[in-house]
């Protein structure tokens, strides 16, 4: 079982990105589980035709004796997915709040039970604490990318999450892979983010141009892949998919 985390600052295209990894790797073949880590819990939205699945979180606290079935959603193309939710606003810690949908996970042997070739977390990057880092502890993950643009704050929020990789992989745990480049348009895009490459010891494994049929899909609550399966911006996803399960 391949088991990637995937981190990036909001708003950067992270949850977009990940959802089209994962349809663009059952595509090749594979059983995926996309799990978000974000307390807005929309990572798997566009492989569930736009609509918010109930979260880990929001469950526990409606039910006591929750199941599997509860919690794990069949997506586009068999994707599973699993959003850990938050707390209610204003209340706790949306960190904690992950920890204690991966312990639930665990109680319950989701992996086991669906053994996916390939799980995703997909983790709000903006901060990197104890919580959010828990895809990078414990063995949750092997691999680590990080989503970002030229933009100033996407950069720093990336340069941070490498620092936090850093930490853990020298105790043995997941490593930086590299950098998935999401195009914003910013002038000197790509020469920008390869020189935070060289600063933080990593490379551009992708880039991902601006195309409008990201938004034209998300707008019918679908992938490109699922919705544009003929397009380039669909082949540059196939591409990446192949370039992380290879």
């Amino acid at each position: 079982m391949k088991r990637i985390a995937v981190y990036g600052k909001g708003g950067i295209g992270k949850s977009t990105t990940v959802s089209n990894l994962s349809a663009a790797l059952t595509t090749l073949g594979y059983k995926v589980m996309q799990i978000g880590c974000d307390p807005k819990a929309d990572s798997t939205k566009n492989l569930m035709k736009g609509k918010f699945i109930p979260t880990v979180l929001q469950v526990m606290r409606d039910k006591e004796d929750i199941s599997l079935e509860d919690i794990v959603f069949e997506g586009y193309n068999g994707v599973l997915c699993v959003e850990a939710g938050g707390p209610k606003p204003g209340i706790g810690c949306a960190g904690r709040g992950i920890i204690t949908a991966f312990e639930k996970l665990d109680e319950l042997k989701a992996f086991e039970k669906y053994q996916p070739d390939v799980v995703i977390y997909d983790v709000l990057g903006d901060v990197v604490c104890g919580g959010f880092a828990m895809p990078l502890r414990n063995g949750y993950a092997q691999e680590v990318y990080i989503v970002t643009s030229g933009e100033m704050m996407s950069m720093y929020a990336a340069s941070n999450i490498s620092k936090a990789v850093g930490e853990f992989q020298n105790r043995g745990y997941a490593k930086l892979k590299g950098l998935i480049l999401n195009a914003k348009g910013v002038e000197k895009e790509q020469e920008l983010v390869e020189k935070l490459c060289e600063e933080i010891g990593t490379n551009i494994i992708k880039y991902i141009p601006r195309d409008g049929n990201i938004q034209k899909a998300e707008n019918e609550g679908k992938t490109v892949v699922e919705a544009f399966c003929d397009a380039d911006i669909s082949k540059q996803y196939m591409k990446l998919a192949n370039q992380i399960i290879g």
